[in-house]
């Protein structure tokens, strides 16, 4: 999953969202309805912090990203995020936060989703 951060999120917002994700019914049953939880599957996440998931192109011809927390600020919270993640049983891997980092992704579906609180 891809985590922005923005200046208003804290704890609170991260315990919500991995309590969410973790029990989120998006993974099919034996029917191909979504009817299971990643923790029912048994699945691994994981998170990769992405600030320019709050990048704003509306105006001009270069996003602004004002929206997105600092670093000192998003930092702790995707690592409470992670925590958050792990305590509700699963197994969970993380980005390095504010590395340049190469990320291939492997979408199984036609599904995303935006979470807020």
């Amino acid at each position: 999953m891809l985590l922005g951060v923005t200046h208003d999120d804290g704890e609170e917002e991260a315990r919500f969202l991995a309590g969410k994700i973790a029990n989120l019914r998006i993974f099919a049953d034996d029917r191909g309805k979504f009817n299971l939880s990643a923790l029912e599957v048994g699945a691994d996440a994981l998170v990769v912090s992405q600030f320019t998931l709050y990048g704003d192109a509306r105006k001009g011809r270069r996003p602004s990203f004002t929206k997105a927390a600092p670093p000192e600020v998003a930092g702790p919270v995707v690592e409470q995020f992670v925590a958050f993640l792990e305590q509700e049983g699963l197994h969970v891997e993380s980005g390095i936060f504010g590395a340049m980092m190469l990320v291939e992704i492997h979408n199984d579906g036609p599904v995303t989703i935006i979470l807020e609180r």
